[in-house]
């Protein structure tokens, strides 16, 4: 039986729950930009993609770093900081979610890294370059077979800028599916 205490994408793929119609539509939506819009031919990134999506669904996920105290990082620099206190595997997942931060912010919503705020460093802060950067490093370190192997990591570091352009694709093309189907696509 599964261990359900793992999220989806920790879990070994033969043990994969059933999956959301949210789910199904992410994968599609991702498969149609990746694949079909810009060739992207490697399913095991595609699909890791749409798991980013649909795990950054919840608002808590982009909160998913923590501090020694239990109050949640919500900036890079901070990130970047609790990252260096980290050793293992914590450290590599905390580098792997700064990548993923960082991807999905550059991606989704690259407008909102344009409004340098004065109460942030992360204005400051190149999303792209640090998003690679910490792909990278959570790639050096071995995660075991529940977590995202290291060549994926290195991929997604490799290939970051394109990531990036292909979730700011599926955002438009949600957009877009939303005018076609008169609003009601996501609601």
């Amino acid at each position: 039986m599964p261990d359900s205490s793992h999220s989806n994408s920790e879990r070994p793929f033969s043990e994969q729950p059933k999956r959301s119609a949210l789910d199904r539509f992410l994968t599609g939506i991702s498969e149609s930009v990746f694949l079909g819009k810009l060739g992207v031919a490697d399913i095991q990134m595609v699909d890791y993609l749409s798991d980013l999506l649909l795990r950054f669904v919840r608002s808590d996920a982009l909160c998913k770093v923590r501090r020694g105290t239990g109050e949640p990082v919500t900036e890079v620099y901070q990130m970047l900081q609790e990252g260096q206190k980290r050793i293992g595997l914590a450290r590599r997942e905390v580098h792997r979610h700064i990548g993923d931060f960082t991807l999905f912010w550059s991606g989704m919503y690259p407008e909102s890294l344009r409004r340098p705020s004065k109460s942030s460093v992360d204005g400051f802060l190149d999303y792209c370059q640090q998003g690679k950067r910490a792909y990278a490093i959570a790639a050096e370190i071995e995660g075991g077979t529940e977590r995202p192997p290291c060549e994926l990591l290195i991929q997604l570091s490799d290939q970051f800028d394109l990531c990036a352009y292909g979730l700011r694709e599926i955002r438009r093309a949600w957009e877009e599916g939303e005018d076609d189907a008169g609003g009601l696509l996501l609601r």
